[in-house]
């Protein structure tokens, strides 16, 4: 079966300003599951200009307690891997990330993408969509894709908040018009 969990913003500030602060929003205090974030990979394509990244975050496990009492969610940590194409002359980036964590039995991905918003060349738009599938342990398949949606859904909100903190501090006050 499955969940989905589909984000879309505006954050009014310019595309450079949103990702530089996209790639440097964790690890952050707001959000202390993830404990680390590491490039693996980084390239450039001469001929396009368009910059790929691999990255590996280490997040705390956030399944409840009680729920951990099934062997395969005893784990104290999760991994994570984002892979990322920023073009700076069509102005947007693309990232795919999936968790490396419970792949027999858990399947998280999602895709995102910051680009320049229609609205106004100054302000970047966010679009996301995940999909959480858990499969192989039987009658919790579905007590932990509820789980695993709710948090999802929170994650991205403290993401989107941690983004406009960082952005205000960095770069001051949205860009109005």
């Amino acid at each position: 079966m499955g969940v989905t969990v589909d984000v879309h913003e505006v954050f009014k500030y310019p595309f450079e300003q949103v990702v530089a602060s996209f790639l440097r929003k964790y690890p952050n205090p707001m959000d202390k599951n993830v404990i680390s974030v590491k490039i693996v990979e980084e390239k450039r394509d001469v001929s396009t200009g368009i910059i790929y990244r691999k990255r590996i975050a280490v997040c705390q496990n956030v399944v409840p307690e009680m729920l951990r009492k099934v062997n395969i969610l005893k784990v104290p940590n999760i991994q994570l891997e984002e892979e990322s194409w920023f073009d700076p002359q069509e102005r947007n980036m693309a990232i795919r990330s999936h968790c490396l964590t419970w792949t027999q039995y858990a399947s998280m991905k999602e895709e995102s993408v910051f680009r320049e918003s229609v609205e106004n060349p100054n302000w970047t738009e966010f679009i996301q969509k995940g999909k959480i599938s858990i499969t192989g342990v039987g009658f919790l398949n579905c007590v932990l894709e509820t789980f695993a949606s709710t948090f999802l859904r929170q994650g991205a909100q403290k993401g989107i908040r941690i983004m406009e903190m960082l952005l205000k501090e960095q770069c001051g006050a949205p860009v109005v018009e």
